[in-house]
């Protein structure tokens, strides 16, 4: 399949990836009530936090709130304010509602909102446990806030399967939601938390038949690999297992605790994930702007598609409550984010494989990735 080079695909790469950097404003900066702007949002966590979710030409996109961004969205429009004046990106952004689950709560007292949230317009997303024995500060993933929405309140420790199940149900029957996904902190078991995954993906499948999951999880131990058959068989769709860099002087500085699984482990993991789950139904986390040379992370990509793994590539994001954030480290410039971007979007296509034909999961929604703009 030829790499698509109408106008408005490369357009909403693009502002896709000028967006994921460096964020919106709000306009007018006096605005106090951000949700009477953005009504769906999500102020820390795991994975993408401290952001907006809104609809970039139809796209699922969940974009940074950024003070000094020179980006505002204006009667359905993004703009781009410059000493010059005002340009319109070329992009429609439509916002999405806050729904209607959050104002429920669990049989057992708990706040739906505090279990699981809404990503993009129609995925349902949770982490199951909120603590990872990765945390203390010399092991940390650098660019990861998974703890503060624990430390904060505005989530439990751990969701229990009962929880899960009950709050996608109405999330299904009162929003519409599609698809979910699941993932967790890392325990200290061979599985990694892959166990406790199946047994929440199985309370959920019996409660709302037909909901695709995605369960994410590090690989388990070798000798423990049996573990992701039996998250395919609790009813899991799709998996993820995210190793975020494959070049490993990046990984010991950005993920030192994670550093500690060899590649060769995560290899391991895939191959054996690809055969029980299928090619395109296994994926994995690639991060632009951790320091990696680009023409690697996309030859390491490569890799990764000819092993039937689709590599979700997302910028670095600089989340308030991070090692990274306090650093001071910038997100990646934009112009390289789209170029990577591209590039494996070709790669991508070229050998048939799109995220929008996954049945649940991250690169199924696509909300934190430019790649579904370039057609991957």
């Amino acid at each position: 399949m030829s790499a698509p080079s109408d106008e408005r695909t490369d357009l909403g790469l693009r502002a896709r990836a000028e967006m994921a950097v460096r964020g919106v404003a709000i306009d007018p900066p006096t605005v106090t009530d951000l949700g009477s702007v953005i009504p769906l949002r999500r102020p820390g966590g795991a994975g993408p936090s401290a952001d907006g979710h809104v609809l970039v030409d139809g796209l699922r996109t969940t974009v940074p709130i950024v003070a000094d961004s020179p980006f505002r969205l204006r009667d359905g429009r993004l703009v781009r304010r410059d000493v010059g004046g005002v340009t319109d990106m070329g992009v429609a952004v439509d916002t999405v509602d806050r729904p209607a689950f959050y104002d429920l709560t669990t049989a057992d007292g708990v706040p739906y909102e505090k279990i699981a949230r809404l990503h993009g317009n129609d995925v349902l997303a949770s982490t199951v446990v909120q603590t990872c024995v990765r945390y203390a500060e010399a092991d940390r993933c650098r660019f990861c806030a998974i703890e503060q929405s624990l430390d904060s309140g505005a989530t439990t420790a751990v969701k229990s399967p009962a929880q899960l199940a009950e709050v996608a149900d109405a999330a299904v029957r009162l929003d519409g939601v599609t698809q979910m996904v699941l993932t967790t902190g890392t325990s200290n078991g061979r599985d990694r938390g892959a166990r406790h995954l199946a047994r929440c993906v199985r309370a959920i499948t019996a409660a709302v038949p037909g909901l695709p999951v995605q369960v994410q999880c590090e690989p388990p131990a070798p000798d423990d690999l049996a573990a992701i058959t039996e998250l395919r068989d609790a009813g899991a769709a799709a998996i993820g297992i995210h190793v975020e860099s494959l070049d490993d002087a990046v990984r010991r500085r950005w993920m030192p605790g994670k550093a500690t699984v060899p590649l060769s482990q995560y290899r391991l993991a895939w191959d054996e994930a690809v055969r029980v789950f299928g090619r395109n139904a296994v994926s994995t986390y690639l991060i632009v702007g951790l320091g990696e040379d680009p023409d690697e992370l996309v030859d390491g990509a490569a890799e990764l598609i000819a092993r039937g793994v689709y590599p979700f590539v997302v910028p670095y994001r600089p989340i308030p409550g991070t090692l990274a954030f306090d650093d001071g480290i910038p997100g990646p410039d934009p112009d390289l984010l789209a170029d990577v971007t591209a590039r494996v979007a070709d790669i991508l296509r070229a050998t048939g494989m799109r995220g929008s034909d996954q049945a649940a999961g991250c690169a199924a929604c696509g909300a934190c990735s430019a790649l579904s703009a370039a057609g991957g």
